[in-house]
C-alpha cells in the first residue's frame, strides 16, 4: 500500500496540470447537472404545492351569466365544486402599470381552489371596494396590500387587501387576464364581459377530458366560453424553467460523457508512455489488481474532489446566482428531495468516471512484467503512396510527414478525433441555441412576432377613432384590426384561441413554416399546438364551436405561433364576420417601423388617447424568459472547452512520446529542429481540423433537430432553429485550430531540441 501511494504521489507531481483540469471538468459537469435538477424542481414543485394545499380545481369552466352552472355538481366523477362565481373583465392600473383583470365575486374563501394568502388579509364586508390579487398579477402591477387600483375612466377605484397564490393560469400580458377576488357587490352587473365560472374537482384527474365533454353537453356548447384544465395550468407554470433544466441536463450529460472519454484517453496515453515503469512495478511484486488500483483510485480521487467541490459550491453559493437560476436553487434547497439529489448526482458522476477509468486501468494490469522489445519499424509506419508522391512534388516535408503522422494509425487516430469532436459538437449546438435566441430579438417578424404592440380600446372609443389615433403616429407602420375568442374543439374537451386578424385587403403577415397564407374566405393557418391537439395536418378541414355557432375552416398553412402554447387558429377578420355580421374589432396588432422603441410608442399612444381610453401592451417575446440561458451557455462553453483542452494536451503528449524513434530518423535525414517541430504541429493541426469538420458536420443538423423538436413539443412549431453565421463558425474553427497549434508548438519545440543521446536512451 505504501508503494502504491508513493507511485500515485509521484505521478501526481508529474501530471499536476492534467489532474487540475480533470478536477475542474468534474466541477463543471456536476454543477450543471445540479442546476438542471434545481430548475426541474423549481419548475414543477411550487405549482404542485399550491395545487395540493389549495385543493385546486381540475377543470375551470367559464360560461355566460344565464347558464345554470350549479347543476354540474351532480355529474358523475365530480368530487366537489367551487362556485359558480360571477365574473367581469376589466382593466386596472397601478403605479403606471396596466393589466387586464377578471374580477371574481365571492364572500368566503372557496373550499376548492382556495387562494393561499401570501400577504395582507381576505375580503372584508367592511371594505366593499377591496380586492385580493393573484400573486403574478400583483407583481405585474407592482401592487401590495394598501395600494389603490384605478378602473377605466378613473371614476372608480379598488383597494388591494391581500395577495394570494393560486393554481389557476398565471397572468400573462396580452395573453391571459389576471385574477382578482372581490365581493359580489364590486363585480359589475352589466356589460358584455359579464359571466360566471365554476371549478370542478374530480375523483380521478385522469378523467379530465371526459369530465369536460360531459360538462359541455350538460350546459350546451353555446353557454361555454372557455375551458381550462389543470394540465394546462401546470404546463404554463413550468414554462421556461423546465426548458432551461432540459438544456442544462442535456449539456451536463454530454459533458459527462466527454469527460469520461477524456479520462479514458488520458489513462490510455499514459499507459502507453509508461510501459517500462509498469513492467518494473510488476517485476518488484505488484499484482495486476494493484496496478489497476493505482490508476483507478488516483482518478477516482480527482473525480471525488471535483464532485464534492461542486456540491459544496452549489449548496453554499447557488442561491446567490443572479436571476432565475438563483431563485430556482433557493426554492430547490427547501424541497424534500433536495438532500438526496445533492448526493445522488455527484455519486453518479464519480461512478461513471470510475467505470471509464476502470476500462483503461484494466489494460495497465495486462502489461507483462518483462518489457516487450519495440519493433524495428518506425513508429509512424511506412509512408503511403500518396505521401511519397507528395514528397516527389516537392511539397514541404513537414506538411507531408505531419499529415502522415496524424492519420497513419487509423484506430488510434479515429479515437482521438472522436474524443475531440464530442465537446466541439456540443459547443456548436450551444452556439446554435444562442443564435436562435438572438433571432427572436433581431428578427422577431421571422419568429411569429410581426406586431410589436397590442392595443385594446375601451367601449367609448370607436373603431374609426382608434385607427385614426394609430395612424397619426409616424412610428406605426401598420395596424391590423382583430378579435380573439375561445372556441370549443371537436369532441368538446378543450378550448382553443380562434383569432381573426387583418382583412382580405390588408392581411396580417403571419410567419409560415409550412403551406401557404390564408387568402380564401374559409381558409386559416394554425399553430403546431393546435395541429397536435386536434391530430390534423395542413390541408385538413376543422370544425369548432364559437358561442354556440359552428365555424368550419380549411387549414392551408402552419404558422410559427409563440402564444397560447401554439393552440391558435388564425384567419382574417372578414372570414369571422361572415359567420357573425355584428363582430367588431376588440384589439389591434400594431407593427412598428424599424428602430422604433415599442415601450416609448406605447406610452405616447396611451397619453395621446387620454386616460384609460387605450390599453397598450408590448408583445411578449418568448426569448425574454430564456435570458438566463446566455450565462448558462457561457458556463457550459467553458466546461466543454476545458474538457477539449484536456483531450488535446493528452493527444499532444502521447504523440510526442510515440514519435521519439521518429526523431532519430528525422535528424538522420537532415531535418532541422524547426522542421521537426513543424511536423508535430502539423499533425496536431490535422487532427484538430478533422475534429472540427466532424463537429460541424454533426453539430449543425443535431442542433437544428433538437431546437425544432423543442419547438414542436412547446407548440411553437418546427422551423425556428437558426444556425450560426458563417463568420461565427469560421471564427470557431479558426480559434480551435490556432489554439491547438499554439499548444502544440512549445512541447514540440522542446522535444525537437533534445540531445540525440537522450532520444536513443528513451527508445532503447
Amino acid at each position: 500500500m505504501r508503494a502504491t501511494l508513493r507511485w500515485a504521489h509521484s505521478d501526481l507531481r508529474t501530471h499536476r496540470g492534467e489532474a487540475l483540469f480533470l478536477v475542474l471538468a468534474t466541477v463543471g459537469v456536476v454543477t450543471s447537472l445540479l442546476l438542471a435538477a434545481a430548475l426541474f424542481g423549481y419548475a414543477t414543485n411550487p405549482w404542485e404545492r399550491v395545487f395540493t394545499q389549495s385543493r385546486g380545481a381540475h377543470v375551470s369552466i367559464h360560461t355566460g351569466p344565464s347558464a345554470d352552472a350549479a347543476k354540474l355538481a351532480g355529474l358523475t366523477g365530480v368530487e366537489s365544486v367551487a362556485g359558480p362565481y360571477p365574473t367581469a373583465s376589466t382593466t386596472v392600473a397601478s403605479r403606471g402599470a396596466r393589466a387586464s383583470v377578471e374580477l371574481r365575486g365571492t364572500t368566503e374563501q372557496p373550499a376548492v381552489g382556495r387562494p393561499l394568502l401570501v400577504s395582507g388579509r381576505w375580503l372584508d364586508p367592511a371594505a366593499p371596494d377591496g380586492v385580493v390579487l393573484e400573486s403574478s398579477l400583483a407583481r405585474a402591477l407592482l401592487a401590495e396590500p394598501g395600494d389603490v387600483l384605478t378602473l377605466p375612466g378613473g371614476a372608480s377605484t379598488l383597494t388591494v387587501l391581500g395577495v394570494a397564490d393560486s393554481p389557476e393560469p398565471r397572468y400573462r400580458q396580452g395573453e391571459q387576464s389576471g385574477l382578482a377576488w372581490a365581493l359580489p357587490s364590486a363585480v359589475p352587473r352589466t356589460g358584455s364581459d359579464r359571466g360566471q365560472v365554476i371549478g370542478l374537482r374530480l375523483t380521478d384527474p385522469g378523467d379530465t377530458d371526459y369530465a369536460v365533454q360531459r360538462a359541455v353537453t350538460v350546459l350546451g356548447a353555446g353557454a361555454v366560453r372557455e375551458v381550462a384544465t389543470w394540465q394546462q395550468a401546470r404546463a404554463e407554470a413550468q414554462g421556461d424553467d423546465r426548458l432551461l433544466g432540459q438544456i442544462l441536463g442535456l449539456f451536463g450529460l454530454g459533458a459527462l460523457v466527454a469527460a469520461g472519454l477524456a479520462v479514458h484517453g488520458a489513462i490510455g496515453t499514459r499507459i502507453r508512455g509508461h510501459l517500462r515503469d509498469i513492467s518494473i512495478l510488476k517485476a518488484i511484486g505488484f499484482t495486476p489488481g494493484q496496478v489497476m488500483r493505482v490508476f483507478l483510485l488516483q482518478h477516482l480521487a480527482y473525480a471525488l474532489l471535483g464532485a464534492m467541490a461542486a456540491a459544496a459550491l452549489t449548496q453554499a453559493l447557488g442561491s446567490r446566482l443572479p436571476g432565475r437560476l438563483g431563485d430556482a436553487v433557493g426554492v430547490w434547497q427547501g424541497l424534500p428531495g433536495h438532500a438526496a439529489t445533492l448526493v445522488v448526482v455527484p455519486v453518479g458522476v464519480v461512478l461513471f468516471i470510475g467505470a471509464t477509468t476502470g476500462l483503461a486501468a484494466w489494460r495497465a494490469g495486462r502489461v507483462p512484467p518483462v518489457p516487450v522489445p519495440r519493433t524495428a519499424a518506425p513508429a509512424g509506419g511506412r509512408l503511403s503512396g500518396l505521401a511519397r508522391r507528395a514528397l516527389g512534388l516537392r511539397l514541404p516535408p513537414a506538411l507531408v510527414l505531419g499529415w502522415h503522422q496524424a492519420f497513419t494509425r487509423r484506430p488510434r487516430s479515429l479515437a482521438t478525433i472522436t474524443r475531440l469532436a464530442l465537446p466541439l459538437t456540443l459547443i456548436v449546438v450551444a452556439m446554435s441555441a444562442w443564435t436562435t435566441i438572438d433571432r427572436f430579438h433581431s428578427t422577431p417578424e421571422e419568429m411569429g412576432l410581426a406586431a410589436a404592440l397590442t392595443v385594446r380600446a375601451d367601449d367609448g372609443l370607436s373603431d374609426a377613432a382608434t385607427r385614426t389615433l394609430l395612424a397619426q403616429r409616424p412610428e406605426v407602420a401598420a395596424a391590423y384590426p382583430g378579435v380573439e375568442v375561445a372556441a370549443l374543439v371537436p369532441g368538446q374537451t378543450a378550448t382553443i384561441a380562434l383569432r381573426g386578424l387583418g382583412t382580405h385587403t390588408n392581411p396580417y403577415p403571419y410567419t409560415l413554416a409550412e403551406g401557404r397564407p390564408a387568402h380564401g374566405s374559409d381558409e386559416a393557418v394554425a399553430g403546431q399546438g393546435l395541429l397536435d391537439l386536434l391530430d390534423v395536418r395542413v390541408g385538413d378541414w376543422v370544425r369548432m364551436t364559437v358561442s354556440g355557432r359552428p365555424q368550419i375552416l380549411h387549414i392551408v398553412g402552419r404558422s410559427i405561433e409563440p402564444e397560447n402554447a401554439g393552440r391558435v387558429i388564425s384567419t382574417s377578420l372578414d372570414t369571422l364576420r361572415e359567420n357573425d355580421a355584428e363582430l367588431r374589432p376588440t384589439l389591434y396588432q400594431v407593427r412598428l417601423r424599424d428602430g422604433a422603441d415599442p415601450h416609448r410608442v406605447a406610452a405616447e399612444l396611451s397619453a395621446a388617447a387620454g386616460r384609460g381610453r387605450l390599453d397598450v401592451h408590448t408583445v411578449t417575446n418568448p426569448a425574454d424568459g430564456l435570458s438566463p440561458l446566455r450565462s448558462v451557455v457561457v458556463g457550459l462553453l467553458g466546461v466543454l472547452a476545458l474538457i477539449g483542452l484536456v483531450d488535446l494536451l493528452t493527444s499532444i503528449g502521447g504523440a510526442l512520446r510515440e514519435s521519439e524513434r521518429d526523431l532519430l530518423a528525422f535528424k538522420a535525414i537532415g531535418l532541422s529542429p524547426r522542421q521537426i517541430t513543424a511536423i508535430t504541429v502539423t499533425a496536431t493541426g490535422c487532427t484538430v481540423g478533422a475534429a472540427v469538420a466532424v463537429a460541424l458536420a454533426l453539430g449543425l443538423p443535431l442542433s437544428r433537430w433538437l431546437i425544432d423538436a423543442q419547438g414542436r413539443s412547446s407548440g411553437i412549431g418546427a422551423g425556428i432553429a437558426q444556425a450560426p453565421s458563417l463568420v461565427a463558425l469560421s471564427a470557431f474553427g479558426a480559434a480551435a485550430l490556432l489554439g491547438a497549434l499554439a499548444l502544440a508548438a512549445l512541447p514540440a519545440t522542446r522535444a525537437s531540441r533534445r540531445r540525440l543521446a537522450d532520444t536513443m536512451s528513451a527508445v532503447a
